[in-house]
């Protein structure tokens, strides 16, 4: 059984240009970059240039242990009027720090922006159906499966479904 770190080993704050080389790290792992719409085999100069220039309304922030950053998630608001109440996100955690509750750090930081300091009331992601333990994350913090994208992106030579969930507050 894969041990779980308490919330007091887990810190998390926003990304800075210095976290370029482990957020190449994250990125590198199979399993982490099978869970994202990354591609693999990335220059650490492509990330750093990826995250160096986010728009506006980004939010980009990562979890440390011990000083080392093992996970990071990307917060994007929606500048249109209409769906300014809107928010989607994505998240990778390193390979050999799967399963210790980095995910649930940064996704409790995350709500807890969107919530109490952006004024989100919506907030979407998309997962692959085969990601048992991302889904069972998400549906941790309330979120719900709103329906099924199939032959959603190219992965590993085939195409993947993907579910699209939210959380609705308010």
């Amino acid at each position: 059984m894969t041990e779980k770190l308490g919330p007091d080993r887990i810190i998390t704050r926003h990304a800075e240009p210095s976290d370029a080389e482990a957020l190449h790290r994250i990125f590198s792992g199979p399993r982490a970059i099978a869970g994202t719409l990354q591609l693999p085999l990335r220059l650490v100069e492509e990330v750093r240039r990826r995250y160096s220039g986010l728009p506006e309304g980004t939010h980009n922030l990562v979890a440390c242990v011990d000083g080392e950053v093992v996970g990071e998630l990307s917060l994007w608001t929606r500048s249109n009027t209409r769906v300014r109440h809107s928010a989607g996100f994505g998240m990778a955690v390193r390979d050999d720090w799967q399963g210790k509750g980095i995910g649930t750090a940064l996704l409790r930081a995350a709500l807890d922006l969107a919530d109490d300091w952006l004024g989100l009331s919506r907030i979407e992601l998309h997962v692959y159906t085969d990601n048992a333990a991302g889904i069972s994350l998400y549906e941790k913090f309330g979120f719900e499966i709103e329906g099924t994208h199939r032959r959603f992106a190219f992965r590993n030579g085939r195409y993947v479904d993907a579910y699209s969930m939210a959380r609705i507050r308010g």
